[in-house]
């Protein structure tokens, strides 16, 4: 087995920095930080997105002691002598790949946004060029491991906002010795930001590109012009009719190709805009879609 990264989870402020915390939050807040880290694990390793934590294939995922200091928990990722995680903790870029995509899905579901190709398609060119392999990781694979660490993000702020145990929260990867800072600090703001949502009355029109969609859930995510970054939406029964699904899927393969010239590139769309309760921007909910424009 080797050890590809390790992370720390952290909880400091109020009882936490007096080494103690509630238990059942923290019971909770921990299955979620494992939930999180063996969805992400697994997609790196496997390529396929799994429903169930235990479901974890070629890793394991083991825990260590809280240490002294602020109430924390370590938990190492042992990858199980995959050819795919090289042979040496020296030598895995995979595990460069398991943290920087668990730092996007983090930001990503706390509203931060990651460029994906700068982040992990980069990281995946090098991979290639080192060891010659291909890691399956399609943005819309990606998107929808950030729907399915949702909740278990949800459950980590738990002794923020329950019992109030603690004020903040940090994950720390530990990589080759040297710790880098994942997703951004756990705070009854952040909660808010992913537990939270308020759907507006009055629907917006918007444009934008497609920059993913799966066809199973009819959710995806629209680059849009005026936010300046892809946002994700859920098609309404009223525009999963094949003719309104392949506007959707035809501007997701212009945009996939590059082709900002393809006269169906641009999507317009009738939304309603899901935010939090300061006004932040978390998705759509869309009623209409046209090739023309709709304002």
């Amino acid at each position: 087995m080797i050890n590809t990264v390790k992370f720390i989870l952290s909880y400091e402020g109020k009882d936490a920095d007096n080494h103690q915390i509630d238990l059942y939050d923290v019971s909770q807040a921990l299955i979620g930080f494992q939930r999180s880290i063996a969805l992400t694990t697994h997609l790196v390793i496997n390529g396929e997105i799994i429903t169930q934590a235990p479901a974890l294939k070629g890793a394991q995922i083991l825990a260590s002691p809280a240490e002294d200091g602020s109430w924390q928990i370590v938990a190492a990722v042992l990858a199980s002598g995959l050819y795919t995680l090289g042979t040496a903790p020296q030598d895995t870029p995979v595990g460069h790949i398991v943290y920087s995509l668990y730092d996007y899905v983090l930001k990503a579901n706390l509203g931060v946004h990651v460029d994906y190709d700068k982040s992990i398609g980069q990281l995946i060119e090098d991979h290639k060029k080192l060891k010659g392999e291909q890691i399956n990781l399609e943005p819309h694979k990606v998107d929808a491991l950030i729907e399915k660490c949702s909740t278990a993000i949800t459950e980590i702020h738990r002794p923020i906002f329950k019992t109030q145990t603690a004020s903040s929260a940090n994950i720390i990867a530990d990589i080759q010795s040297q710790r880098i800072p994942i997703g951004i600090p756990f705070t009854l703001d952040t909660y808010e930001y992913i537990h939270e949502s308020i759907t507006d009355v009055e629907t917006t029109v918007i444009n934008g590109r497609i920059s993913s969609y799966n066809s199973n859930t009819f959710k995806g995510r629209i680059y849009v012009t005026q936010e300046g970054r892809p946002i994700t939406f859920e098609l309404s029964d009223s525009c999963r009719s094949n003719y309104l699904v392949s506007l959707v899927t035809a501007s997701l393969a212009a945009n996939a190709l590059k082709d900002y010239t393809s006269e169906w590139i641009t999507v317009y769309c009738r939304v309603y805009r899901n935010t939090t309760r300061t006004g932040l921007l978390k998705s759509y909910k869309i009623i209409e879609v046209s090739h023309t424009d709709l304002s």
